[in-house]
């Protein structure tokens, strides 16, 4: 196995990565302030065939791998986390699902748009008593002659009510076996009667991504929008969570990069009692800290897709990316903020963005926790 980039692959890193210095990052200040999400980046990002990475070409796709899809979102991830999750979450949560589980009606249908940019679609899975424990799923769809019909909330789903957000995909309880539920995914359209996007959350980061609570009251969808075989949405789902883990892995290894980037630069140009900060053993040891663990979240995370991407198991790996590279990211900031002093205190400096943003990599996706777990069962510990 190889942690070298292909020539391709270096391309790819290069093109996302002019594309976030010249399109994304001077943007990327006022989208937070207003709290925005920029629709014109999210349709340069379709241009440039992003939302379509890891997908093949019959379908609108790239043909690419998980691996380019994470050197694109890491790229991102280095200037702007909002606009990475944007990315993320739409291949991800929005797109993977329909193309893992999917009929080929579902996928002529609905992948093309997906695929292009020029729709959105979020997942549905998190609840207010339902986050790790994802098992206590109450949101409810029973069958009424040929329709679902869904009962019940969903909250902190990302891209669920933009303007080019086509539908989301959402878990419920659709039965039970043995007294255990049976959980299904089922597809359900924006402007569907019954169901509503509720006003956008006021978070502490990722203010320019699309985030928003969900509320199901009798919304009605054909039985044909299941997706994937009932019963099965339980498994389906922690699937697409281990591949979304590499992907958020890539984001935060980008935004640790920031970080170190950021501080490097800053420790250069910053004069203290007569020198440069960048002089002072503290502030180097500092930065060659935030250095290894650039170098470890990336190792970890090119470990897992390429994985991944060779059929292999990976749920380990994924779990440890996640785990090494969100500490990364967030001890980064925090080492970024202290470095930049009360600068890093301003949100029109990145490293303070970052701060704030940072925090959710440890959350989102699987909390520190759930990441310690599948690696703890992983080495065989019962709990």
């Amino acid at each position: 196995m190889t942690f070298q980039l292909t020539d391709e692959e270096r391309e790819l890193a290069g093109m996302v990565r002019e594309f976030a210095e010249t399109v994304v990052a001077p943007q990327a200040y006022e989208a937070d302030r207003t709290h925005t999400l920029s629709m014109d980046v999210v349709a340069q990002m379709g241009d440039l065939g992003l939302f379509g990475l890891p997908f093949p070409e019959e379908y609108g796709g790239q043909g690419g791998d998980y691996m380019a899809l994470g050197i694109a979102i890491e790229a991102l991830g280095r200037v702007d986390q909002s606009i990475a999750i944007t990315l993320e979450a739409g291949v991800s949560l929005g797109a993977m699902p329909v193309f893992r589980f999917g009929t080929e009606a579902q996928k002529s249908e609905l992948l093309p748009d997906l695929l292009s940019g020029r729709a959105l679609a979020g997942f549905g899975l998190t609840e207010p008593e339902a986050g790790s424990d994802a098992g206590a799923t109450r949101t409810t769809a029973r069958l009424d002659g040929d329709e679902w019909v869904i009962d019940g909330s969903k909250q902190f789903i990302t891209n669920s009510g933009t303007p080019i957000t086509r539908f989301v995909t959402v878990t419920a309880v659709t039965g039970s076996t043995d007294g255990r539920k049976e959980i299904s995914t089922i597809i359900v359209p924006n402007g569907t009667p019954g169901f509503t996007v509720d006003p956008p959350y006021d978070k502490v980061g990722w203010n320019a991504s699309d985030t928003h609570p969900l509320s199901f009251d009798g919304a009605r969808v054909p039985v044909a929008n299941l997706l994937g075989e009932r019963g099965s949405g339980f498994r389906n789902f922690l699937s697409i969570l281990d591949e979304g883990r590499i992907a958020i892995a890539a984001l935060a290894t980008g935004a640790a990069e920031g970080c170190l980037e950021a501080a490097v630069d800053y420790a250069k140009s910053r004069t203290i009692f007569g020198s440069a900060l960048s002089t002072r053993q503290n502030a180097q040891f500092t930065l060659a800290r935030m250095r290894a663990r650039v170098h470890t979240a990336r190792l970890a995370w090119h470990h897992a897709a390429r994985l991944r991407d060779a059929g292999l198991p990976f749920a380990e790996q994924a779990a440890i990316a996640k785990l090494v590279s969100g500490e990364a990211a967030m001890d980064n900031a925090r080492d970024a903020t202290q470095i930049f002093g009360g600068n890093g205190f301003m949100n029109e400096f990145p490293v303070g963005r970052h701060y704030r943003d940072s925090k959710i990599l440890e959350i989102g996706e699987g909390t520190t926790e759930v990441q310690l777990l599948v690696i703890a069962r992983a080495l065989g510990l019962a709990g």
